[in-house]
């Protein structure tokens, strides 16, 4: 019977949800659910409240801790224990609208990219999962052609390279990926690499032989593929993300499969998660596929590698697909989840 029961609890994994709470119809709170591990069904099973706007969420790498971004004009940064789900403490970020947060290979430190104010925050991560005041903050500079969206910079995404050894810093409004390396806990900025003006960068994934990286382009619609060695980034091959004269689409996330053949794009607009074969210096576009829901702003494996799933911002709802690892190939799989403004999922790794 225990056996029964063991198999059972492993079949399901635990997963979170950022959202936006103060937009009309928003959530409460970050969502808390469950998946199946085989077929990607997703339940939801309550909410985590008194975090306002966390439109990014991450794990600590012991799975004890969450952190979020708050993502409002008055930018901070939620720090929760997993176990019981209760808010720890927070902290100011110190910028605007902080929309992306990553955790540095010792996990003793976090930093925020704070998109309205063009910055990156720095903070001391105590053994209590509890988050120290900001230590360090670094301003962007530079702009692009587009008068709306690139009137200043504008960060996006901050993200170790797969040595852990620099930081890249995506910024949209600068049409730049700045890298960092990061030593006593303070960024020190090495390199900065421009793309096409007007381009618009949002993410990056770096490829698992940590030579390669790829630059999802938010305004333009296409995915840059890029050589990379020691904080140093060299754009090269850019291609399309979605087919052309359709609707106006804006790349969001981008992944790389465990094994490097695969690149994965979501399309806004498109509403299509974009599949690419890994070969030689590029990408070639395979196809895509469907996301079962509108302005798909996030997608994330499970730790796994079997299953993808969607956070359909502009549908509420949450869809999983099985990931053929041979081919690359996506297949729908289990019924979508409703959830409001879904903008971030989070599959835990340790369960």
């Amino acid at each position: 019977m225990t056996g029964g029961t063991a198999e059972a609890a492993a079949a399901t994994r635990r997963v979170f949800f950022g959202a936006y709470t103060t937009w009309s119809g928003g959530a409460k709170g970050i969502g808390t659910g469950t998946y199946d591990t085989v077929t990607g069904q997703l339940k939801t099973t309550g909410v985590i409240t008194g975090v306002v706007n966390p439109s990014f969420v991450i794990e600590s790498k012991d799975g004890r801790f969450l952190y979020a971004v708050n993502e409002n004009t008055t930018g901070e940064v939620t720090a929760i224990n997993a176990a019981t789900l209760k808010v720890i403490n927070k902290q100011s970020t110190g910028g605007a609208d902080p929309c992306h947060l990553t955790l540095d290979p010792s996990g003793k430190f976090l930093i925020t990219a704070d998109y309205s104010s063009g910055s990156l925050s720095v903070f001391g991560v105590n053994a209590d999962g509890s988050l120290g005041a900001r230590t360090q903050k670094v301003q962007h500079k530079g702009s692009g052609p587009d008068p709306d969206r690139q009137e200043g910079p504008h960060a996006h995404h901050v993200v170790f390279d797969q040595a852990g050894r620099y930081a890249a810093a995506v910024d949209l409004g600068a049409d730049s990926v700045f890298f960092y390396s990061f030593t006593g806990g303070r960024l020190t900025q090495v390199s900065q690499a421009e793309v096409k003006p007007g381009a618009g960068p949002r993410h990056i994934a770096f490829h698992p032989d940590g030579r390669t990286a790829y630059v999802a382009n938010e305004l333009d619609s296409t995915i840059v593929t890029c050589a990379y060695a020691d904080g140093k980034l060299t754009p090269g091959q850019v291609l399309p993300t979605a087919p052309a004269g359709g609707v106006k689409n804006y790349p969001a996330e981008v992944l790389v499969s465990g094994d490097g053949k695969h690149v994965y794009l979501s399309n806004r607009g498109h509403d299509s998660v974009a599949h690419f074969a890994v070969g030689g210096a590029g990408l070639t576009l395979v196809g895509t596929t469907p996301v079962g829901g509108k302005y798909p702003r996030h997608i994330t494996f499970d730790p796994s590698g079997s299953l993808l799933f969607a956070a359909n911002q502009n549908s509420n709802n949450v869809t999983s697909f099985k990931v053929d690892k041979a081919t690359g190939k996506l297949t729908p799989s289990g019924t979508p989840l409703q959830t409001a403004i879904p903008v971030c999922v989070l599959p835990t790794r340790l369960g």
